[in-house]
């Protein structure tokens, strides 16, 4: 039989996903402002789907990525004739990240995953001060 969750796997598991939101995110602004010849090689937005998993032995639910998906909007068309990777229309496809929205989501997450620490911190703490009370 499976042992149920702690606190500290809930926690885990959250502090993991977010770290995964985080790395995607970062990597959607590694590409902001980049260009390609068709709107297929331009570069797409990567999005983390979460999953939530239910223990039933200890009434705890935690979160999982699930997967990474590409999200967003399609690239824009730019005329720009005078860049190498124009093609014969002398168009370039601007990669489809939107900054702001990015710059959001990464103080979400680092919030989110600086709750979890604080979770852990509290319930070590709880711990270590039951702990005491038996001495």
């Amino acid at each position: 039989m499976a042992q149920p969750m702690s606190i500290f796997d809930v926690a885990g598991r959250a502090m993991s996903a977010q770290m995964v939101r985080m790395n995607t995110t970062a990597s959607n602004l590694a590409n902001v402002g980049g260009v390609a010849t068709t709107p297929d090689q331009a570069y797409k937005t990567m999005k983390p789907v979460f999953r939530t998993h239910y223990d039933a032995a200890s009434g705890m639910a935690t979160v999982d990525v699930e997967k990474v998906v590409s999200a967003g909007e399609e690239p824009t068309k730019r005329y720009d004739p005078g860049n190498p990777l124009a093609d014969a229309s002398g168009n370039v496809y601007e990669n489809a990240v939107d900054q702001t929205r990015e710059l959001v989501d990464m103080m979400e997450a680092a919030r989110s995953y600086q709750n979890n620490v604080e979770v852990m911190q509290t319930a070590k703490s709880l711990i270590v001060d039951t702990l005491k009370l038996g001495r």
